[in-house]
């Protein structure tokens, strides 16, 4: 028991040196409810179509069912905060809104690494085979890390940690090494709302459920295709992830800022120009997010985002905007730059536009998009 004292101990001390904020440990299983609520949300769709999420289904119920041999999991956290409140933005028309995790660098490979330096020390301590994951294996990481004492999900479904807030991304490490693991942390929740009744599209069935399909960082990231339009309004200048449920929570007052240097936000990707960003090409799109999260959506669907909040924006001085992209050659965008313009224009320029567009408009999509009335 000594031993494996000290080898937890020691792990904590080199996960804290490596940059992460905090290291805890729990057995490599989840009890059945876990499985079952996933079950449960898959099977009303709530999914979308992430597809992936029914198809790794039976691997994801619990830790064991990916490798039976697994016997811990070590959770680590690495705190995101951002300096000041990120729904500050949400009120500058002209300008984006970004999700906080996502105005830097791909935490998947800021996390990685320290996870595989870390992962092969214990190898080489314990010549026991290790794996890690950073969100891309069907492990569910939450529920782990709720019960790894790291924190607990809220009712808006996301980790929340009473030194940290909302601001953990999450690793995590599963070994065939027996280690002591640490007490659950319980739900500390209570009777509040913030995070359910903020929502800009009632993304929240119930308390710790939630309908992806409704929810503006799904629509802006994992949705192929227009954004439906009874959410375009709510979306606002939101052209990346959204961060409302996360930013209200009360717990936050513990937050600190991120002291990891490429989790700290760049000046550039705090309140970007929607009019600088609809002008990216391809290329210019790929240079401004090399590294980023945001260059994995593809410049299209980015642009498709870009005009919706031009076209939330009110400001008709982004009409000109809007009209540079009445001729782009992906559908979708096409069809955004529609919407902004029906958005923005006034009613009788706007019938113009559309006579002259629709003798060579063959898209349908995009055709509906022209025929409003």
């Amino acid at each position: 028991m000594a031993e494996q004292d000290r080898l937890k101990g020691d792990l904590v001390k080199r996960a804290r040196a490596l940059g992460f904020d905090v290291c805890k440990i729990t057995k490599a299983s989840l009890p059945a409810k876990k499985g079952e609520q996933l079950s449960e949300a898959v099977q009303r769709n709530y999914h979308g179509s992430m597809n992936w999420m029914a198809t790794t289904l039976e691997r994801r119920l619990t830790p064991t069912s990916m490798w039976s041999d697994a016997k811990s999991s070590i959770l680590l956290g690495m705190n995101y905060g951002p300096k000041s409140d990120p729904l500050v933005t949400l009120r500058q028309d002209k300008k984006a809104t970004i999700s906080v995790y996502a105005r830097n660098r791909d935490y998947h490979d800021v996390i990685k690494g320290k996870l595989k330096t870390l992962a092969g020390w214990l190898a080489s301590k314990t010549n026991a085979e290790v794996k890690v994951f950073v969100d891309t294996a069907p492990l569910m990481e939450k529920p782990l890390a709720e019960q790894a004492g790291i924190g607990w999900q809220g009712k808006h479904t996301n980790l929340v940690s009473k030194d940290f807030g909302s601001w953990l991304f999450l690793g995590s490490i599963l070994t065939e090494v027996q280690l002591e693991t640490d007490e659950p942390e319980i739900d500390h929740c209570g009777s509040c709302r913030a995070c359910l009744d903020v929502c800009p599209t009632d993304a929240f069935p119930g308390p710790y459920q939630l309908d992806a399909r409704r929810c503006i960082s799904y629509l802006t990231i994992e949705h192929h295709g227009p954004i439906p339009e009874t959410f375009r309004a709510a979306m606002g200048n939101r052209i990346y992830g959204c961060d409302d449920c996360l930013a209200v929570c009360p717990w936050n007052k513990f937050a600190v800022e991120a002291s990891e240097a490429k989790l700290v936000a760049k000046p550039e990707n705090d309140a970007p120009d929607l009019e600088d960003l609809a002008q990216l090409d391809d290329a210019s799109f790929r240079k401004k997010f090399s590294g980023s999260p945001i260059k994995r959506i593809g410049r299209d669907r980015f642009l498709r985002n870009v005009l919706t909040a031009v076209g939330n924006s009110g400001c008709s001085d982004l009409l000109d905007t809007a009209y540079k992209n009445l001729d782009e050659i992906d559908p979708v965008v096409r069809g955004a730059a529609v919407w902004a313009v029906y958005r923005l224009e006034e009613r009788d320029k706007f019938i113009d536009m559309r006579n002259r567009y629709l003798k060579k408009e063959t898209d349908p999509y995009v055709r509906l998009e022209w025929n409003r009335p």
